[in-house]
């Protein structure tokens, strides 16, 4: 698997976080962010990864995140950590 299709992976995991609204709103907020940073084209791939990976370790050490977003979002940081320039 290429790295674009890890990232576009990883924004369809975080796209159905924003999406669920039973989520806290700045969990929500922090997957939108990492959504933006990911599908933008500033930087390369690998720091794109690197800086949406930042900003979900963050919101993953929020004690009201529910456990089933916290797995998703632990799901997308794996995929994003296996990308590559």
């Amino acid at each position: 698997m290429s790295s674009i299709e890890k990232m576009n992976q990883a924004i369809t995991i975080l796209q159905r976080v924003v999406e669920d609204t039973g989520i806290p709103r700045n969990i929500r907020r922090a997957a939108s962010e990492a959504i933006k940073i990911l599908q933008g084209t500033t930087y390369s791939n690998a720091v794109r990864a690197a800086n949406a990976i930042s900003i979900l370790e963050e919101c993953t050490q929020d004690p009201n995140i529910p456990l089933f977003a916290r797995t998703a979002i632990w799901q997308a940081i794996s995929l994003l950590e296996q990308v590559t320039d």
